[in-house]
């Protein structure tokens, strides 16, 4: 399923900045404006999909690579002592923008439970 115009949308097409920090063909990786840890980047998939649930079997290398590239971002960061990868989905799940992202949360000790 695809996603309406959003904020993530525009990124992409860099008609509004954003401090990214790493980019290829599938997927964009940026720093959140609004930080909840020294280090909090998001990952998107430049394909647009609305979230998680509306994921097909078709996209399940896209979800590979996205996974793949929290990891290369999360190295290239440095926190090599851990960090939390957060996949907010629906409004329940506390999605803000109706384009699928992972968080990266990092630089200090996570919590548990999250809230």
């Amino acid at each position: 399923m695809t996603t309406q115009e959003t904020l993530f949308s525009k990124i992409i097409r860099k008609e509004i900045p954003a401090d990214i920090v790493y980019e290829d063909d599938l997927a964009l990786a940026f720093r959140d404006i609004h930080p909840q840890a020294p280090a909090h980047i998001l990952v998107i998939p430049k394909q647009p999909i609305a979230k998680l649930a509306d994921a097909e079997s078709e996209d399940h290398a896209l979800m590979g690579h996205l996974l793949l590239t929290v990891k290369r971002v999360a190295e290239q960061l440095g926190l090599s002592n851990g960090y939390r990868v957060v996949i907010n989905s629906g409004s329940d799940g506390g999605q803000t923008v109706d384009h699928l992202h992972l968080h990266i949360l990092g630089g200090r000790q996570m919590k548990w439970p999250p809230g």
